[in-house]
Formats: structure tokens, C-alpha cells, sequence
């Protein structure tokens, strides 16, 4: 009998922080994560240690052999499954389940770039255009 695919536990804020650098570099040594982290705070090398085992645990990383007796982790999930299970508990928990007010809000900010609201335009109308495609082939 196959094995069916259980979701994995959505990361915690700290998680997806190592996450971000796991993805970006792996397979990735605790060291590399650690060194990562303290650029931006202060935090203890057994306190990064220990929470890649805790991830370890929950199935959203995995451990290989590295250099010498060290391991290397790497990512159970690609970056974009694991943005949507995040997005998708904002969208639900804070914007009552509204997308159009999670993208209202995050555009109200003063910090949004002439830009940014370009890329929006275009990324819309590929959605528009996508959106007629599909209404013609019904």
C-alpha cells in the first residue's frame, strides 16, 4: 500500500528564517546557518544546533553527511510550498481569509515603490489574460 503524503507542520518564525537559508545555500553545515543569523542577531551556535534538530524532528529538514564527523542539512520542501502553507495561514488567520485584503494592506504601506506597483500591474494582467484563456476553453 502506498504511503499517503502527510502535510508537514507549517515553521515557526524561527524556523522559516533557517529555512530561507537552508534553501538558499544547501546542503548547509550548522555553522553556515549560524553565521548566517548572527549578521542580522545575536544568537548562540547550540541554540541554532538545537533548533535544526527540532526541524529534523518535524520532517522539514533532512541531514547528510558533511565534512569529517559534522552534518549538512537541506530542505524537505521546495521554498514555494512552504510560502503558500505560510501565506496561505496569514491570509486565513489575519485577513479573514480575504487575499484582497492581506494585497490592500501590504499595498497601503508608504514603502511601495513606483516599482514595485509596475511589476503588480503586469503580474495582474498575466492573471487577466490567463483568466480570458481559461474562459475560452469552457
Amino acid at each position: 500500500m502506498p504511503e499517503s503524503k502527510t502535510p508537514l507542520p507549517p515553521p515557526s518564525e524561527a524556523e522559516a528564517e533557517i529555512l530561507q537559508i537552508v534553501w538558499e545555500r544547501q546542503p548547509v553545515s550548522v555553522r553556515t546557518v549560524h553565521e548566517q543569523i548572527k549578521l542580522v542577531r545575536d544568537v548562540g551556535y547550540t541554540t541554532v544546533l538545537k533548533q535544526l534538530q527540532r526541524m529534523l524532528d518535524k520532517g522539514l529538514v533532512d541531514r547528510i553527511p558533511g565534512k569529517g564527523k559534522s552534518f549538512d542539512y537541506v530542505a524537505t520542501q521546495p521554498a514555494s510550498e512552504t510560502r503558500t502553507t505560510l501565506l496561505n495561514r496569514l491570509v486565513r488567520t489575519v485577513f479573514g481569509n480575504s487575499k484582497t485584503s492581506l494585497v490592500m494592506h501590504a499595498l497601503g504601506r508608504e514603502d511601495v515603490s513606483a516599482d514595485e506597483i509596475e511589476q503588480l500591474k503586469a503580474f495582474i494582467a498575466e492573471l487577466e489574460a490567463e483568466q480570458g484563456r481559461n474562459e475560452d476553453a469552457d
